[in-house]
């Protein structure tokens, strides 16, 4: 016979009925933090009356493989200027678990093309007054392109 589950189901009174039914010897229910709290305090009394504690527990499930240190040396890499795509061949992991340690708002895609400095000669060669066309034909960077980093703000966005 038990007398410890885990429960993660709202407790009501017809539930707690069939898990004394089920579980005679009942000591102790785990249950999830979330569901401890929104449990009703007359109904947590009443089994504490009966000798049954309910208890939330933090985690249940499958435990993380890789810890706090992985996501970190990501991120020091993620800044030094690796790809993720590097950093799963160099740390010898799947690229969705980079993607997934990271804290970062970084998207999966291409890199920019065209370097900030680039961005800024653009930019200041549209201040001066030169035309979208003129910079383009200067620079040999299509049109749509040269309008595009016009758009763009400081962080290459």
């Amino acid at each position: 016979m038990k007398d410890e589950i885990y429960f993660n189901k709202p407790l009501s009174f017809s539930k707690i009925m069939e898990l004394l039914d089920q579980y005679p010897d009942l000591k102790k229910i785990n249950c999830p933090p979330s569901l401890y709290s929104r449990t009703s305090t007359k109904y947590l009394e009443a089994l504490d009356e009966l000798g049954i504690a309910v208890v939330p527990v933090e985690k249940k499930g499958r435990p993380k493989k890789y810890k706090v240190e992985k996501a970190i040396k990501i991120q020091e890499l993620l800044k030094s200027g690796q790809t993720p795509d590097e950093i799963s061949k160099t740390l010898d992991m799947p690229l969705k678990t980079v993607y997934y340690l990271k804290d970062s708002p970084l998207k999966p895609g291409r890199k920019n093309k065209y370097s900030p400095q680039q961005v800024q000669e653009v930019k200041n060669l549209k201040k001066e007054g030169i035309p979208v066309k003129e910079i383009a034909s200067r620079l040999e960077i299509p049109i749509r392109t040269v309008y595009s980093l016009l758009k763009r703000d400081k962080n290459g966005t």
